[in-house]
């Protein structure tokens, strides 16, 4: 597998996809599959049900990954 350039803490373009042209920090590497996740960017929602009695359910907004073939590192 091709080593990733890209780290934690950088900041990145994305150039395709639905969120393009948008800015962000990447805030996790999966290297796993080569994926990363930009802070802000791609959110989905997440219903998480109550564990105990006394708990509530919530509505979580998580960064879900991105491949890193879809986004461009800045230059600072």
């Amino acid at each position: 597998m091709k080593k990733n350039i890209i780290k934690i803490g950088d900041n990145v373009k994305i150039i395709s996809g639905f969120h393009k042209e948008k800015k962000g920090e990447v805030i996790k590497l999966i290297n796993k599959n080569g994926k990363i996740v930009v802070k802000g960017i791609n959110l989905k929602t997440k219903h998480i049900k109550p564990n105990k009695q006394n708990e509530v359910g919530e509505i979580k907004q998580i960064e879900s990954p991105i491949h890193h073939s879809n986004v461009k590192i800045l230059k600072n």
